[in-house]
């Protein structure tokens, strides 16, 4: 039987979508996610929540290997998206990781070109810790004067892939970090360095 999506999917959906646009806006600072969906394992609520306000049948998404094991995740987003599930990293407006550490390369991903930044991806990553008095010292647009994020699990080499994410500025991926209850975001236009 397919999970249900949002009880009141117009407001649901403006909500995530509002604290996303939030978090986009104003990078490193926490934002509520009221997220009481029940989706298939191993894809969260979080998760789940972000891919029914921001995907559709115009934004791929691309669902890692965890995710793609349960058939039963790609039907629910299917259903309550009218998303098509990309078979590449490169072909997905959305890419949702449901273990963050073992995230693939930014590069895997759409990066969108000169002409059209627009035209790249971002990515979800579930962490189970997000915090904004501790971590990562930030600053670029958006913040006033810097920031502070810690986010955990992570790849090894995660300051050195926002590091790169960075320098292609205009180029590259955003990234929402989702925790339980809350998500934070790290647009490419961020400098994200070791606290």
């Amino acid at each position: 039987m397919l999970a249900r999506g949002f009880s009141d999917p117009v407001h649901d959906a403006q909500g995530v979508f509002r604290a996303v646009m939030d978090a986009l806006a104003r990078p490193g600072t926490l934002q509520p996610l009221a997220a009481t969906l029940e989706p298939p394992a191993p894809l969260t609520p979080e998760l789940a929540a972000i891919a029914l306000a921001l995907a559709d049948a115009d934004a791929a998404l691309w669902l890692d290997e965890a995710l793609r094991h349960d058939p039963a995740v790609a039907d629910f987003l299917r259903f309550h998206t009218g998303a098509r599930i990309a078979d590449a990293p490169s072909e997905a407006a959305f890419a949702l990781v449901s273990d963050a550490a073992a995230c693939p390369d930014f590069a895997a991903f759409a990066q969108g070109t000169p002409a059209y930044p627009d035209r790249s991806a971002t990515l979800v990553l579930a962490v189970c810790d997000l915090s904004d008095v501790e971590g990562w010292r930030l600053d670029g647009p958006g913040i006033r004067e810097s920031a502070r994020l810690a986010a955990a699990p992570l790849p090894a080499d995660m300051l050195a892939r926002l590091a790169r994410n960075h320098a292609g500025f205009p180029q590259g991926i955003d990234l929402i970090l989702a925790a339980p209850g809350r998500l934070a975001a790290l647009p490419r236009s961020t400098r994200v360095q070791e606290g």
